[in-house]
């Protein structure tokens, strides 16, 4: 059965009620992600680039800054975007960096400006029927040969809302579909937490090149 697409308000309404969740909860979560071990997912983003660094590097949905602190504790040019304002001024005042305050389904991104987008535990915030759009978006913000890394909460290709916060859970089929027909090429794939079985293992990473000129 074919599922009836939302409409602006419905996606709109969407939006704003994920992102209320997090201006709510900005300083519990923030301390409860501060200690988090995603050095995985750096390693995975960095390795990949092409090129001598420092990188330029896109931090979608940064949250309270904690990636901006370790990006540019390694030199990188680092750059936030989230649609929460409250994580927008936390991640400012904790790491100077510029950061962009843009809902996800509203994008207003510069062209070719990032080696890398990292987009830890954010685009699964995106329904499913705005991702293609949202994917080109972050194509086209990266450089000839960018990379793209994501971890999101694997599912069955179900959406809907978990409390106040809607997600789309995609198993790496579909999420592969949506990436390729954007015009970008794997480059890995893994899932997390490490040395778990794999029914323990609730995160998907990926990481992409952007192949389009």
């Amino acid at each position: 059965m074919t599922k009836t697409p939302l409409t602006k308000g419905e996606l709109d309404a969407l939006a704003a009620t994920t992102i209320a969740h997090y201006d709510d909860s900005a300083t519990s979560f923030a301390a409860a992600t501060r200690d988090h071990d995603v050095s995985q997912n750096y390693a995975a983003l960095l390795g990949a680039i092409e090129g001598t660094p420092p990188f330029t590097i896109l931090d979608f949905g940064c949250g309270p800054g904690r990636d901006l602190a370790y990006f540019t504790s390694q030199g990188h040019e680092a750059v936030g975007l989230d649609g929460s304002l409250r994580f927008v001024e936390m991640a400012r005042a904790a790491t100077g960096c510029e950061v962009l305050h843009q809902s996800f389904l509203e994008l207003s991104l510069p062209s070719a400006r990032f080696d890398g987008i990292f987009a830890n535990a954010s685009l699964f915030h995106v329904p499913s029927q705005e991702l293609p759009r949202v994917l080109v978006a972050l194509r086209d913000a990266l450089r000839p040969r960018g990379v793209l890394f994501s971890s999101n909460p694997r599912g069955r290709d179900d959406e809907g809302w978990s409390g106040d916060r809607y997600g789309a859970y995609h198993t790496l089929e579909s999420w592969r579909g949506y990436l390729t027909a954007a015009g970008f090429t794997e480059i890995d794939h893994y899932y997390r937490p490490t040395g778990k079985p794999r029914d323990q293992q609730p995160w998907l990473a990926t990481v992409w090149r952007n192949e389009r000129k």
